[in-house]
């Protein structure tokens, strides 16, 4: 098949125009190569999935495990006359006659369908008839039973770069389980969408959770490979383990890069906005304040019934949709902001956190226990209780910041 051997990955400069209010489908922009400045343009990228001749013969005559879901595709050649526009991994490995004989699934299960925090099962996939074993259901870890007659385990999700996003708390503990079992990992890496800054508080180990599980900023500026790199090269995995790691590097990628996601990583991340507003407004989902679930225009909008409409004239009513099938204030009227048409951001915003906070109907019940694990401290929720502005919050995560970026060094395989 020719799928394995394709070299061009075809993915595009996006930037979605999304109309107030509406609920009108986006609208897509394809900039010149002329307004790429000095960038490469990004139909050059080639991911690691791609590149099977660098892959392939690792996996010949063993018994191979995937961990992936559906953004773990192969990108296709547009010039083969045909309409698709990528394969899935699995699909592709398994038309090159590799052994695969096991599926794991991360938060959202195998085809990203489940909602956030939905308890996923373990299934067979109806494609392919092979066993899916979910890392979100009874287990986040997999057993050595799971594991059992695997020679090598491939990892291949599309991260967005955020702490609090649990795929890479899934990676570590893939990583952990392996390393035990003496089985090699390899990871296929792909772009990080927010891999052009670093910023936020630094997790405090002693608030360790599933949604934050190593002292890292919450946006990390780094690609999943590189993150694996750092968890082995910081000695983060339980007992002193170590995994054994082959990371399939892109090509012609660097972080500068604006880079879209041509399948959404999940049901609530559903385009580039959303993903670039999430490190911001995902604070809100330690609040009583909603950050648009249940509504069209998830992580591009905030608001609650309890906030002032005086001073938040945007509305929205949550329902249950595939994203959310429960979603906070389910049938209210909320008053927020919408920010469909807000400026990408190369920074944490605070500035909707502490306004939510400072105009909602009763301060004490704003903040849930939730919030201390997203901020990975409590000082984030201390400062503004005590009124500190945006700007010194800000100043406050800098020390952290400047020691972070000098470890992350070590790690990197990209400008």
């Amino acid at each position: 098949m020719i799928y394995g051997c394709l070299k061009n990955t075809f993915l595009f400069l996006a930037v979605g125009i999304i109309s107030c209010g509406t609920g009108t489908a986006d609208k897509t922009e394809f900039p010149s190569k002329n307004k790429l400045e000095t960038e490469k343009s990004v139909d050059e990228i080639i991911v690691g999935a791609n590149r099977t001749e660098a892959y392939l013969p690792l996996l010949k005559g063993k018994n191979v495990g995937v961990v992936a879901n559906q953004t773990s595709v192969i990108f296709k050649d547009s010039q083969n006359g045909k309409d698709e526009k990528y394969m899935h991994l699995v699909d592709s490995l398994l038309s090159l006659n590799v052994n695969v004989t096991k599926v794991f699934s991360p938060e959202h299960g195998f085809r990203g369908t489940a909602a956030a925090g939905e308890i996923v099962k373990d299934g067979i996939d109806s494609k392919t008839g092979l066993p899916i074993v979910s890392l979100y259901g009874a287990n986040k870890k997999p057993s050595a039973e799971q594991l059992k007659n695997l020679d090598i385990l491939i990892f291949d999700i599309q991260d967005v770069g955020v702490r609090f996003y649990t795929y890479i708390s899934t990676l570590h503990y893939v990583m952990e389980a392996c390393a035990k079992q003496n089985i090699p990992m390899l990871i296929l890496d792909r772009p990080n969408p927010n891999g052009n800054f670093i910023d936020g508080p630094i997790l405090e180990m002693k608030h360790q959770s599933f949604v934050g599980m190593h002292p890292v900023p919450v946006v990390h500026g780094m690609t999943i490979g590189e993150y694996a790199k750092m968890i082995n090269g910081e000695n983060w995995l339980k007992n002193g383990l170590k995994a054994d790691l082959t990371v399939i590097k892109m090509q012609n990628y660097n972080r500068s890069m604006k880079y879209h996601l041509p399948i959404k990583p999940s049901p609530n991340l559903p385009n580039d906005r959303a993903i670039n507003l999430y490190p911001s407004l995902c604070f809100f989902e330690g609040t009583n304040v909603s950050a648009g679930r249940g509504t069209d225009f998830q992580f591009q909008l905030f608001g609650s019934p309890f906030l002032n409409p005086a001073i938040f004239k945007f509305t929205c009513i949550p329902k249950p949709n595939a994203g959310s099938k429960s979603p906070k204030h389910e049938g209210k009227i909320c008053y927020g902001e919408n920010l469909t048409n807000f400026p990408k951001l190369s920074k944490i915003n605070l500035d909707w956190l502490i306004a939510a906070y400072e105009n909602t109907e009763n301060q004490s019940e704003f903040f849930t226990g939730f919030f201390t694990k997203l901020a990975g401290t409590t000082k984030l929720r201390e400062k503004i209780e005590a009124g500190w502005t945006a700007q010194e919050i800000r100043e406050s995560w800098q020390e952290g910041l400047e020691k972070y970026n000098e470890m992350r060094k070590k790690y990197l395989l990209y400008p």
